[in-house]
């Protein structure tokens, strides 16, 4: 039988372990709902919902906006290209530079999948009130900047 270790980590009061664990109960809650009507995983929709937002940007622009390894944004860009749907194109300003958008069927697939992700949000916010809906996104931006410079 193995030893309890004596340890002042206490995953449940551990704040990057129940960011995480919330972040993934969350995330798979919708990603359930558009993998099986889009055939999306996870990193597909965020490469989409990211591209949805910031249009002609780079796959090293995503992997920045999305804090995803740039491998992983990799195969989930080459597997959307295969599906059609995004689209990869030169920049305007650069035509050495590659971006990447949304295509038709993708812009098609965002719009049905953005209600579905503000419900969720709904979901969790309506248990706050007004002012703890501003103190979270406050607090979330507050611990962003201190990340950024971890």
């Amino acid at each position: 039988m193995s030893e309890k270790i004596d340890s002042p980590l206490k995953l449940h009061n551990f704040l990057p372990y129940r960011l995480s664990v919330l972040s993934n109960r969350v995330s798979q809650a919708i990603a359930d709902k558009y993998n099986q009507r889009f055939d999306l995983s996870l990193p597909e929709w965020r490469i989409m919902a990211v591209l949805g937002e910031f249009p002609d940007i780079s796959a090293g622009e995503v992997a920045e906006k999305t804090a995803m390894d740039k491998v992983a944004v990799s195969r989930a860009v080459s597997k959307l290209l295969d599906k059609g749907n995004i689209e990869r194109h030169f920049a305007e300003d650069d035509k050495r530079r590659s971006v990447l958008a949304l295509s038709e069927t993708g812009i098609s697939i965002y719009n049905e999948i953005v209600p579905i992700a503000v419900g969720y949000e709904d979901l969790i916010l309506d248990h706050l009130s007004d002012d703890e809906r501003v103190l979270l996104r406050n607090l979330f931006d507050r611990l962003d900047q201190i990340q950024l410079q971890i």
